[in-house]
């Protein structure tokens, strides 16, 4: 398994996500629009695993975690957070719980997912680790739209098999992690994603006078729940610096930040979720730095986001990492 330090010595994964966002946008302005994979097509491991849990479920054990698909627990995400009262440990059996271990597993990549574990396992080991998680499916996999959702601290993942159609991931998503304490160091040790934050500090650091002027901004968005991701549809009159603004060489650095954000999610999630981003304007994001959230005061800048008409991704490391995604084709 490669490491994090390795993973980004030798990029392969973040190539073939830039190689499939150029595709796709070859693909949109010379030919038809690039579409999610058909909901017909053979499922994925996770969500085929989800219709053998449903499986396997008895009368009470529905009762506690099965709900209509249009149940509106169903698009909530939050920071921290259990979407049914009771912990999996308390309502799964444990060839259950290894189901759902499974499930979230498979919604990562190979190369990142070990990362992935790392940051869950420290985050909620004083609740009791995996066990503490808590899962809700809507509707009935196997026989039409469902979605599956995990939840704890810095948590909130889906699967749901295109049963939402336009929408990546399943809906809105979190992630963060608390490495060495709440109050991280500037730099952030052992933190899993700070990765990206570095990577989206080579973009303003490639801006020159004027452009750092138009991304830099006083203070991010608030954190409350669903409230944090809301798209808006617009294209203009959004915070931070439009990508028109960019030179092809700083694109291409906001491109390797979309890249490397997507890392950690199976190929599926991440070709999805750049198509969507393209089909409706990568020249519409914008970006923003905050810098009255500067932790240590040192310009390395640990909030900031990208936001366009469908999609926001919104990373605070102030005092650890909170990240938010939420990416449509489109907003209704």
């Amino acid at each position: 398994m490669n490491t994090l330090s390795s993973l980004l010595e030798h990029p392969s994964r973040r190539q073939f996500i830039l190689q499939g966002l150029a595709a796709t946008g070859a693909a949109l302005v010379g030919g038809p629009a690039v579409a999610a994979p058909s909901a017909t097509a053979s499922q994925p491991v996770s969500e085929s695993l989800v219709t053998t849990l449903y499986g396997t479920l008895d009368e009470a054990q529905r009762k506690a975690l099965c709900f209509d698909f249009d149940h509106a627990l169903r698009s909530k995400v939050d920071n921290n957070w259990h979407i049914t009262p009771k912990p999996i440990r308390d309502v799964l059996n444990k060839d259950q719980q290894a189901m759902v271990r499974e499930i979230f597993d498979k919604l990562h990549s190979d190369e990142y997912k070990a990362k992935v574990w790392e940051q869950f396992d420290q985050d909620n080991k004083g609740d009791g680790g995996f066990g503490s998680a808590s899962i809700a499916l809507f509707g009935e996999p196997g026989k039409g739209k469902f979605e599956f959702v995990l939840t704890g601290r810095h948590c909130t993942r889906r699967c749901d098999g295109n049963s939402l159609a336009g929408t990546a991931f399943g809906g809105p998503i979190f992630y963060g992690h608390a490495a060495k304490g709440f109050n991280e160091k500037p730099d952030h040790p052992g933190n899993v994603y700070w990765y990206q934050a570095k990577r989206a500090n080579e973009v303003f650091a490639a801006l020159d006078g004027k452009q750092r002027e138009m991304a830099l901004r006083p203070e991010g968005r608030g954190e409350a729940g669903n409230a944090t991701v809301k798209l808006t549809g617009r294209k203009t009159g959004i915070e931070g610096i439009p990508m028109t603004e960019l030179s092809s060489d700083q694109k291409d650095l906001v491109r390797k930040v979309l890249a490397d954000l997507l890392l950690p999610f199976r190929k599926e999630d991440a070709t999805e979720a750049l198509g969507y981003i393209e089909k409706a304007g990568f020249d519409h994001l914008h970006m923003a730095f905050y810098k009255n959230q500067d932790v240590g005061n040192d310009g390395v800048w640990d909030v900031w986001q990208l936001e366009g008409p469908s999609m926001i991704w919104y990373f605070r490391g102030d005092p650890h990492v909170h990240c938010w995604a939420h990416i449509k084709d489109g907003v209704a």
